[in-house]
């Protein structure tokens, strides 16, 4: 899934005049941010944890090989079998290929982003194999042929209206022809299309929160179940995830456990956390017959040799996007790839390219409240920031923001002149904008006006006078 190019600001001015979309992101403020935040707050070790978590996966990018070899050697004394994947291309051909030569015909899917990455669907579609996403919020994007726009809540733009219209459209073939409304009603109805679905499915392909180098085993992380069902009924599992995920041991994974479901959905745990190993060993009730992993890189190791590498200690629990702004009101469509939100906009344009995803790093007001968010101490802004400065070094910003850019830049790196200029507008744009205060149009600023009134700055004040008289008075009161 490679896009040419991203047109955010397009994407983003439509997104802005949806309805349907505005009132389905209203529920992130309510629902996630409320959540996290009362999850946090019984945790009076938070920030310790964050620290701790921090340094453990800078440990584990250091030495990112010999972990990944280890976790390897330990898949295989469980006996599952280990694929690397260079890019989503590749990816996508040796999922084909194990599912080809399973004869598989139909394919149970969880929740994986590294899924997305490669457009894995697609791939199977086109070898006339039918994958079945097992996720709720994905099975429903899927039915409208749409992809994510949140990495662990896939469907939140949709509307309880829109999913009932989805499902009326689609579950009539299985006899289902009333049209439900209510949200029990309408995950019920996905239930029972589901079950059929996980029995008769050949291959179950999921993605893994964590991988633990000391006993081959993975973590998978639901609030549905389906993770555990998709892992074991089929007869062939493969487990599909980057190679950042790894950790040591056990007793790491449960360090960021602690942290995950917190920051993603406010909960102290999630349902179902899991963790498997390997085909079925006799004795055992259930399980596949052949297990799979494949470990996809897909520019991973260019941002761990470069300036983005903090980016890969990311736990994808979506934190950031559900406090940002820019998400919250346009929604992830608007980043036009897999990812994203604050940490889309970073690791979009190092995946596909900074040419192709020029407008991201730009998406975003720099409030910081992503890193603040952030369970891994992520600094996303200083992030953004050295993709703004690629973009602009590269020439891929038009003439007239890189002329304004540069002229501001010339004019801030003189702090008089710049002080001087910043008074005399102030002080004109207060005494033009004083009968009605605040401006319809503006020159230079029709990016703002067009959507909302510019307010008239009061009593010609800048920023740095006021901050300086501040100073003043509390240097006076001593």
């Amino acid at each position: 899934m490679k896009p040419e190019s991203l047109a955010f600001s397009a994407n983003a001015s439509r997104a802005l005049l949806d309805e349907d979309l505005k009132a389905a992101l209203s529920h992130v403020k309510t629902g996630f941010v409320g959540k996290r935040l009362e999850a946090i707050s019984v945790v009076p070790e938070w920030q310790q944890i964050r620290e701790e978590a921090a340094a453990l996966k800078n440990h584990v990018l250091d030495n990112l090989d010999h972990y990944l070899v280890a976790y390897e050697a330990s898949v295989q004394r469980n006996g599952g079998h280990v694929h690397w994947a260079s890019d989503g291309d590749e990816l996508a051909r040796v999922v084909v290929d194990i599912c080809t030569q399973a004869g598989a015909r139909t394919v149970a899917k969880g929740k994986t982003m590294v899924g997305e990455e490669a457009d894995v669907n697609g791939a199977l579609e086109a070898a006339g194999i039918e994958p079945i996403e097992t996720d709720l919020g994905e099975y429903i994007i899927q039915l409208a042929k749409e992809p994510p726009s949140h990495i662990i809540a896939p469907a939140v733009h949709k509307t309880k209206e829109q999913v009932a219209d989805l499902f009326h459209e689609h579950h009539q073939q299985y006899g289902l022809t009333e049209r439900l409304i209510d949200r029990g009603a309408l995950v019920n109805e996905a239930r029972t299309v589901l079950r059929e679905k996980f029995r008769v499915a050949d291959v179950g392909i999921t993605g893994a929160n964590f991988l633990i180098a000391e006993t081959g085993q993975h973590v998978l992380v639901t609030n549905e179940g389906n993770g555990d069902l998709t892992s074991n009924l089929p007869r062939v599992q493969i487990v599909v995830v980057g190679i950042e995920k790894v950790v040591p041991t056990l007793e790491d994974a449960s360090s960021l456990l602690r942290l995950l479901a917190r920051s993603a959905t406010g909960q102290h745990f999630s349902n179902y956390t899991s963790l498997m190993s390997g085909p079925k060993r006799e004795g055992d009730l259930d399980g596949p017959d052949a297990f799979h992993v494949v470990l996809v890189d897909n520019k991973r190791t260019e941002m761990l040799a470069g300036d983005l590498k903090e980016m890969l200690r990311c736990i994808r629990c979506g934190a950031c996007m559900n406090h940002c702004p820019v998400y919250g009101s346009v929604g992830g469509h608007a980043y036009g790839w897999v990812y994203p939100g604050p940490m889309g906009s970073v690791v979009t344009p190092a995946i596909i390219g900074v040419e192709k995803a020029k407008d991201l790093p730009h998406a975003c007001t720099l409030n910081g409240r992503c890193a603040e968010v952030c369970p891994m101490s992520i600094p996303l802004p200083k992030l953004l920031r050295r993709h703004r400065q690629t973009t602009f070094e590269r020439g891929l910003q038009s003439a007239n923001a890189r002329y304004g850019l540069g002229l501001w830049a010339w004019a801030a790196s003189r702090p008089k002149l710049y002080r001087g200029l910043t008074r005399m507008s102030v002080s004109l744009l207060s005494r033009l904008g004083r009968r009605r205060g605040h401006f319809r149009r503006l020159p230079f600023a029709g990016g703002w006006t067009q959507a909302r009134d510019l307010p008239a700055p009061q009593g010609g004040s800048t920023f740095m006078s006021l901050y300086a008289q501040q100073r003043s008075a509390e240097e006076a009161g001593q």
